[in-house]
């Protein structure tokens, strides 16, 4: 019988706090039965919640504290202030100590990055974090990366991406050689920033065995599935998450209101209602929430902050397939035969 799956969640993080992760939890819960909770906030709040579902009661622990990172604290801030008794902290904390398999939270980007690295530390040659999501195409899915754990990145960090997004979608995608592409403003190697041209020439020159780099890649092309890992710093990528977000939203509300216009739009509804249902459900953002946070020697998982329970149980459930699939520790050891070959080359290069 395999070991269950524990998941720490910072349950005060994100919009909603426990009102919205705790029945979160339970809808995943239900989903997978091997599945265990640790959640740490105010008591007050968690233990009602926690109660009205017998099941889920029966596989969680409430540990209490007062302190909550807030939304719009500065990662300084956060670190300074009580940090090893936030609730964010102890969810990161459980995972180092071997309590839990994975941390959950649906607060402060900045913060959980911050914290995250200190408490978990980084794999060997990787600087940053990165968070990265499977994003529905045409063709599949595709590794998107970063969607906003960095904000800005050289040329070196770019690289670091495109070889974390690579190590990720060989595993996930059963790949011996992902495509990998630079999200820019145009496909033409003249175009772009200097940091962008540059990483580009670094992948181009360095022409890395396990991963096919495919070139610079459009906005369009996220969405088209042209290639399998699109790489970009955490600004243009939250951007973009967010935009696709949005645009779901706006076409979902289109067609209801088109379908909800006359009596022959309501007809023709009833008559397409099953593939009008397949067509929201992929339409669904809350498919994607969930974003991996790439580089730490542990699993983190980052929820929207303004996601609803069906969303973070969604992202929940991200975490408990990365922990019982051992994603993890595959992805660490993929990333290392992709990394250290480019960081010896690099050292000669200098020499």
């Amino acid at each position: 019988m395999k070991k269950p799956v524990r998941i720490a969640i910072d349950a005060m993080g994100g919009d909603h706090g426990p009102e919205v992760i705790v029945p979160g939890a339970a809808r995943a819960r239900a989903q997978h039965k091997d599945l265990g909770f640790i959640f740490f906030g105010d008591e007050r709040r968690l233990a009602p919640l926690v109660k009205r579902n017998a099941d889920l009661a029966s596989v969680s622990q409430i540990r209490h504290t007062d302190v909550t990172v807030k939304m719009d604290d500065k990662p300084s801030q956060a670190l300074r202030a009580g940090r090893r008794a936030s609730s964010m902290w102890l969810a990161l904390e459980a995972v180092k100590k071997g309590q839990a398999d994975a941390a959950f939270s649906a607060g402060n980007t900045g913060a959980l990055m911050a914290m995250a690295k200190i408490c978990l530390h980084m794999t060997p040659h990787v600087d940053r974090p990165a968070i990265a999501v499977l994003w529905p195409t045409l063709r599949g899915e595709s590794v998107v990366l970063d969607v906003g754990a960095t904000i800005g990145a050289d040329a070196q960090h770019l690289v670091e991406l495109a070889i974390m997004g690579s190590a990720m979608a060989s595993i996930v995608f059963a790949l011996d050689r992902p495509t990998v592409g630079l999200l820019n403003v145009g496909t033409e190697e003249i175009k772009g920033i200097e940091e962008v041209k540059a990483a580009s020439r670094i992948l181009r020159e360095a022409a890395l065995p396990h991963l096919d780099y495919r070139g610079f890649v459009e906005g369009d092309d996220i969405g088209k599935g042209t290639v399998d890992v699109v790489v970009t710093e955490g600004f243009t990528g939250n951007i973009a998450l967010k935009t696709a977000e949005g645009t779901a939203k706006q076409i979902s509300a289109y067609l209801d209101q088109a379908l909800r216009g006359s009596l022959a739009s309501k007809l023709g509804y009833v008559l397409a209602r099953r593939a009008l249902g397949a067509l929201a459900m992929k339409m669904d953002p809350r498919r994607v929430n969930g974003g991996i946070f790439l580089g730490l020697d542990g699993v983190v998982i980052k929820s929207h902050g303004g996601s609803d329970a069906v969303g973070t149980a969604r992202a929940l459930e991200i975490g408990y397939e990365m922990v019982r699939d051992e994603l993890l520790s595959k992805i660490q050891d993929s990333l290392s035969a992709r990394i250290e070959p480019l960081v010896i080359s690099a050292a000669a290069a200098r020499s």
